[in-house]
């Protein structure tokens, strides 16, 4: 279905009312704060931000976690 056409006043309030019901939304990984998300990417795909969060690096090999050495019984390193 084809947005309607909207005048730029329009679209800005459509924008902001979709922003405030995502931002005040308690659950922000919920099914609804998603197709919320989705909507303002078609109405307003500019203004939203990546969608996916980068991963961190990965360690380099040999190096064990945090949480394996605290498993195995070491401690942090000093």
């Amino acid at each position: 279905m084809p947005l309607p056409d909207l005048t730029d006043e329009e679209r800005a309030e459509l924008v902001r009312l979709i922003r405030e019901a995502i931002d005040g939304d308690r659950y922000f990984m919920s099914p609804r704060v998603r197709r919320l998300k989705g909507i303002l990417a078609k109405v307003d795909p500019a203004s939203v931000e990546h969608a996916g969060t980068p991963y961190p690096a990965p360690k380099p090999p040999g190096e064990p976690s945090l949480l394996y050495r605290k498993l195995r019984g070491g401690g942090r390193r000093r």
